[in-house]
């Protein structure tokens, strides 16, 4: 005995013509599509816009714990990394899609608004101002930030090793005396070196002020400085 199948999509169709008329459906589809856009433009607009805002109203018993950081936290990881932590607007590149998506979910789960964006960034990913590995936080309160989104690829750990140098002060002078060391150990001997006294320290001397001086000519001349210094300044000459 043969049973005939019921094609699905004719049983809704027929059903949607008893729930409502075609042109209402569309009519509601539209505007639920538009107040999407809408709150994705004005996400993106916030994004954009200097913010004074120091804290969001977060739902305590939704925060994931995993993404709550300390402002302590968030300084040590761009000291060792040579990152800015900087409002968003700053930011020069494009923020994805997928960031924006984020902050919407997140401010449905929340019921809420956010703003006061910042992001951790490299300093060429900043529009800075003349005087590889975004992540987007929003604030807390009392300096702690949640982490909404991050995209881009994974930090090289080499990253954090060429940077050291330019930590700080005592880190720039630790490398600047082992360089100095090294080449005085390049110096071949003569007769001369071994009838002068001290000779090696001397030389050692003579390549510590050399390194020190070619070193800061390029570090500071071009407007550079310590990873200490510069994490959350806004300027790239300053």
């Amino acid at each position: 005995m043969l049973v005939n199948t019921t094609n699905l999509e004719i049983a809704l169709r027929s059903e949607r013509k008893k729930f409502k008329a075609e042109t209402t459906i569309l009519e509601e589809v539209k505007a639920i599509l538009l107040e999407n856009e809408q709150q994705r433009d004005t996400i993106k607009e916030k994004l954009q816009v200097k913010s004074s805002t120091k804290r969001n109203d977060f739902v305590f018993d939704l925060l994931e714990t995993n993404k709550i950081f300390h402002i302590q936290e968030i300084k040590n990881v761009c000291i060792d990394y040579r990152l800015r932590f900087l409002d968003s607007h700053y930011y020069k590149n494009t923020i994805p899609e997928e960031a924006i998506s984020t902050i919407a979910s997140v401010e449905k789960k929340h019921n809420t608004k956010l703003s006061g964006f910042k992001i951790i960034a490299p300093s060429k990913a900043f529009l800075l101002l003349n005087y590889d590995d975004p992540m987007l936080f929003a604030p807390i309160g009392n300096n702690y930030y949640y982490l909404i989104h991050k995209w881009g690829n994974d930090m090289s750990p080499l990253r954090k090793l060429a940077v050291k140098p330019v930590r700080n002060l005592w880190n720039f002078t630790i490398f600047s005396l082992a360089i100095s060391a090294l080449l005085t150990c390049l110096v071949p001997e003569t007769n001369l070196s071994k009838s002068i006294p001290f000779a090696p320290f001397i030389i050692f001397l003579f390549m510590f002020k050399s390194v020190i001086a070619v070193f800061c000519y390029y570090f500071f001349m071009l407007g550079k400085n310590f990873n200490e210094e510069i994490w959350q300044r806004e300027y790239y000459n300053n």
